[in-house]
C-alpha cells in the first residue's frame, strides 16, 4: 500500500491489537483494507496538528502516551477513544515528543531511549509492562527502527546480537532484522502491524516481505 504516493506507511499510522490511529488523509478505500487486515478498531485523527501519528504516539491495548505539544481538540478526540475502550492515556512532559520514534513496545513490554529516562515510570504504569532501556544498531530511535506485536518483533538489520537479545527478552516475542521498502533499515517507517496483520510500504521486494511475515509470524 502506500498513502498518496508515500510508502512510508509508519509514519502515518501505528497499531495495537485493540485499535490502530491513522492520520486524516488515508482514503476511505485504504481505510477499508486497513481494517480487513489488522481487524482492530480505527481511529483517524491529527497529531500536533501534523499527519504524523506514528511518530508522535506511542501505544498498546493498555495505553496511549501522547506529547505535551498535543492540541486540546487531539487531547479531547484521545480521551474519548481511551474512555471508550477502558485504556490508560497519559502526555508525557519530555522535552523529546516524537515518542513513536523513542518507543519500541507490544502488550508484554516497552524498550525506549534512555532520553526519556525521567518519563520511565509512568510509560510503565500508562502502558502497563515491564519498560527498559535499549538501542537498536547504537541509535534511540527504537520505534523507528523496529515493528513489534504481541507475536514478533523486526528491527533494523544492522542492530547487534546483544541489542537483539534484551528486546527479545523485554517484548517476550522472537526479534529478527530485517528492511522493507527496498532496502530501508527503519523498519518502523514502512509497516503498520499487530498480531492479526500487516501493512507494508508497495515498495517492499517479496524477499522483506518473506522475512516481515516469518519474523511476525503472519504466515
Amino acid at each position: 500500500m502506500n498513502f498518496h504516493g508515500d510508502h512510508n506507511l509508519g509514519l502515518f499510522g501505528k497499531a495495537c491489537d485493540k485499535f490502530f490511529v491513522l492520520t486524516n488523509f488515508v482514503t476511505d478505500k485504504n481505510l477499508k483494507k486497513l481494517e480487513e487486515v489488522l481487524k482492530s478498531k480505527p481511529f483517524k485523527t491529527t497529531i500536533t496538528n501534523t499527519d504524523l501519528v506514528g511518530i508522535f504516539t506511542a501505544f498498546n491495548s493498555n495505553g496511549i502516551l501522547l506529547p505535551r505539544i498535543v492540541t486540546k481538540i487531539e487531547l479531547a478526540n484521545f480521551k474519548k477513544l481511551a474512555e471508550g475502550l477502558g485504556i490508560n492515556r497519559v502526555i508525557l512532559k519530555s522535552r523529546f515528543t516524537a515518542l513513536g520514534n523513542l518507543i519500541l513496545c507490544n502488550d508484554k513490554g516497552a524498550v525506549i531511549s534512555k532520553n526519556l529516562r525521567a518519563e520511565k515510570k509512568k510509560i510503565e504504569d500508562c502502558l502497563g509492562v515491564e519498560t527498559e532501556y535499549a538501542t537498536i544498531s547504537n541509535m534511540n530511535v527504537l520505534g523507528t527502527s523496529g515493528i513489534a506485536t504481541n507475536k514478533g518483533c523486526l528491527v533494523h538489520r544492522d542492530a547487534d546480537e546483544s541489542e537483539i537479545e534484551k528486546i527479545q527478552e523485554v517484548l517476550k516475542v522472537k526479534t529478527d532484522i530485517g528492511t522493507a521498502n527496498f532496502g530501508s533499515p527503519f523498519v518502523g517507517s514502512c509497516i503498520i502491524a499487530n498480531s492479526h496483520g500487516a501493512v507494508i510500504g508497495e515498495s517492499t521486494t517479496g524477499a522483506e516481505l518473506a522475512r516481515i511475515q516469518e519474523t511476525l509470524d503472519l504466515l
